[in-house]
């Protein structure tokens, strides 16, 4: 017992200390909360030279990834993988087998095994690709083929657990043995049989481990997540909380107000709630408790919000991009088709912060508090790697890989722009032109041959932003945060692949629709239940590939149309990081405020109310999503789902003028469902109730008045 009370964690410490406004927490504090709450974060601890051969490796694999992204035409049994097998050795040095306290430098005995074993046996496949395609069409693998596919299974499975956590794996689990018995018993092929037979599928053919999920994966996730490794180190986050500073610092409850739009613009680039609710809100949420909210209301706002991060167009933790691939559409139109719903879920926020901050009377920040708005606008160069991204990928002109390659240099470049502008200004013109003038192809080489080199250049300077250090620690973070998401994505390969080769997925749908009766209401509610489970602790991007591959072509054969499928299960599959019981955004929002953790995800939920409503919306009616709409249509719904957002959030909170008591609080809610709801019918039943209760306030507010008087 004591030597557990001497080794209390720095983040309870950190936590106490934050939640009674004493400081904000530092970078040790911050990572310790992480390593509590994001299994992502709970990592080997690794010191000395060991520190830079591991962070070498990662930074090489990070290398790697881009140059095949970019430059290899490797058949798809050598590039997946080999992808694979550097993910296993990589994943088996980071990741220990359990959280807690770790030795420093140190991996045990049968860490080495697995990752040996499990890395050996995709490298295997790489080797012998041409002979094992000639083969696997016949299915004439030799039986220590088959043990060298279950060991690669079992590899990734477990890498999974120690990267991402159990949940997923539990789903895994239930879908092997289903496909196990379908062999087994369905097709009457006996044990041996059914384990080859279900290896192969999984381990060797591109029906598993080997599809979808992992060819994206290997193809765009990867390099965006590097890319966001690069833009974190430039200063954006803070420079994002700074702009949410001067926009809403100084009104009502201001602190609440920057916590909703920092979380926003932070979160749809970090692509982790949990990673963005930690790192945004050690600074947001002793803010929001010294200006006089709870700390379960605290926690919530930064949890909500910092999830809300992930739907937020242009970049929705890359997710965007992927579901341009997934439904085949150009990247634009899916960001248009974001804007409406991603617009009201932070409204609803907004106004829930807003009505609080109200009714606890509280005030916003000080003039002194605030940064100084023309000394902000010098820093906007911040964001040239985001609009040059998000311009090529909408416009077409580039792949999605290349885009993100050349905004990792574009990064690096405008990172330096500050203390190093004549340089940075070469680099940065030398990149635009060789991107968007049309010249001699040697001309194009040697201009960006200039942007690269320059912004090198610029990197050697003592007070750079981005020095070869910096550099070389955005590179090995990024090959670091892809691990947990390709694992994830080699598990719900296993999981479409079992769902494929079984024929379930016609079983599911037939399910559903009996269960349901043929109501599309009760069929996109028991969808939106399996969302959720197999979203729980997966990082944004690997949640999606699971919802595409596995719930998406549910709603789409029960007649939704496939934007509004995929739309769908997007959210709710980030939503998991807020609903209890594994709310792990929210918890780790309550660990900083040093609130209840099943309060503060209560709130939470409550304060993202329009996420568990705004799908089921767009996905009965598609014109939420800007689907066939015309002009006169989009303007109508914009300006009465903004009003409807107001009626809910406001019988969310129980205060408009003043305290609305239940029968007021209900009426609220329903007008407010029914001005979301587009229609002519419900708009107008909306409005009447909405101006009913307004009305009642201000005759009640009235007569308060005049008794006082």
């Amino acid at each position: 017992m004591a030597r557990r009370n001497k080794e209390q964690s720095a983040a309870e410490a950190a936590e106490v200390k934050a939640a009674e406004g004493e400081f904000e927490f530092d970078a040790a504090s911050v990572d310790e909360v992480m390593r509590k709450y994001d299994r992502d974060s709970n990592t080997r601890i690794w010191e000395g030279w060991q520190k830079w051969v591991v962070y070498g490796i990662l930074a090489a694999f990070a290398l790697f990834v881009i140059y095949v992204t970019l430059f290899a035409t490797w058949l798809d049994l050598v590039r997946y993988p080999s992808f694979l097998g550097c993910v296993l050795f990589c994943g088996y040095l980071i990741y220990p087998s359990h959280k807690g306290r770790q030795k420093v430098n140190y991996i045990p005995w049968y860490d080495w095994l697995l990752m040996i074993l499990g890395a050996g046996a995709f490298f295997y496949v790489c080797i012998f690709a041409k002979d094992l395609t000639v083969r696997i069409g016949f299915l004439n693998l030799r039986s220590y083929e088959i043990a060298i596919g279950v060991v690669g299974i079992l590899a990734c499975m477990e890498l999974c657990r120690r990267s991402t956590g159990i949940p997923i794996l539990c789903v895994a689990g239930v879908f092997l043995l289903y496909a196990l018995y379908y062999y087994w018993f369905g097709k009457g092929l006996g044990a041996p049989k059914a384990i080859r037979q279900l290896t192969i599928g999984l381990f060797f053919q591109t029906t598993g481990v080997l599809t979808t999920p992992i060819q994206v994966c290997a193809k765009f996730i990867v390099v965006f997540v590097i890319f966001g490794a690069f833009l974190e180190r430039t200063g954006i986050s803070n420079f994002f909380i700074d702009m949410a500073n001067c926009a809403a610092g100084a009104a009502s409850g201001g602190p609440a107000k920057v916590a909703v739009i920092s979380s926003a613009l932070c979160g749809m680039v970090s692509g982790s709630s949990v990673g963005n609710t930690v790192t945004t809100g050690s600074v947001t949420i002793p803010m929001m408790k010294k200006t006089g909210y709870k700390g379960e209301f605290a926690g919530a706002v930064e949890a909500a919000a910092s999830t809300g991060g992930q739907i937020m167009p242009p970049i929705m933790g890359a997710a965007a991009f992927l579901m341009a691939d997934y439904v085949s559409v150009p990247y634009s139109n899916i960001i248009v088709r974001a804007i409406l719903p991603a617009f009201l879920y932070f409204l609803g926020i907004f106004i829930g912060v807003h009505l609080e901050a109200k009714r606890l009377g509280l005030r916003g920040m000080s003039k002194e508090e605030l940064p100084i708005f023309k000394k902000l606008v010098k820093h906007t160069y911040l964001l040239l790697p985001l609009i040059i991204l998000v311009y090529l990928v909408a416009s077409g002109t580039r792949t999605m890989a290349f885009s993100a390659a050349i905004a990792i240099i574009f990064a690096v470049a405008a990172s330096n722009l500050r203390h190093n502008p004549p340089l940075g200004i070469i680099s940065c013109a030398a990149l635009l032109a060789y991107l968007f003038i049309p010249l001699p192809q040697a001309v194009s080489v040697a201009l960006l041959l200039v942007g690269i080199i320059s912004a090198a250049i610029c990197m050697f300077r003592k007070d750079a932003t981005m020095t070869p250090a910096v550099f070389f620690d955005s590179l090995a973070n990024g090959g670091k945060g892809a691990l947990s998401v390709a694992s994830a994505c080699a598990i719900a390969g296993m999981i479409a692949g079992c769902i494929t080769m079984t024929g379930l997925a016609s079983q599911i749908i037939t399910a559903i629709i009996t269960v349901s009766h043929g109501v599309k209401f009760i069929a996109l509610f028991l969808t939106m239940l399996c969302c959720i489970v197999l979203g729980m602790g997966v990082p944004t991007t690997a949640n999606y590939c699971i919802m595409a591959s596995t719930c998406a072509p549910i709603l789409i054969q029960l007649g939704i149309p496939a934007m509004a499928a995929h739309f769908f299960v997007f959210y709710f599959g980030i939503v998991a990081d807020i609903t209890p019981p594994v709310a792990l955004a929210a918890y780790a929002g309550s660990a900083i405020a040093k609130s209840r953790p099943m309060k503060t995800a209560l709130n939470a939920t409550r304060l993202a109310i329009a996420a568990f409503i705004i799908p089921y919306i767009f996905a009965l009616n598609p014109v939420m999503l800007l689907i066939d709409a015309s002009f006169l249509e989009v303007a109508v719904i914009v300006v009465t789902s903004i009003i409807g957002m107001f009626g809910v959030a406001a019988g969310l909170e129980g205060y408009l003028k003043g305290n609305l008591f239940w029968p007021l609080r209900l009426v609220s809610v329903a007008a407010g469902l029914l001005l979301i709801i587009p229609g002519i019918l419900t708009d107008v039943i909306g409005i009447i109730l909405i101006a009913a209760i307004i009305a009642f306030q201000v005759l009640g507010s009235r007569r308060n008045a005049a008794k006082a008087a």
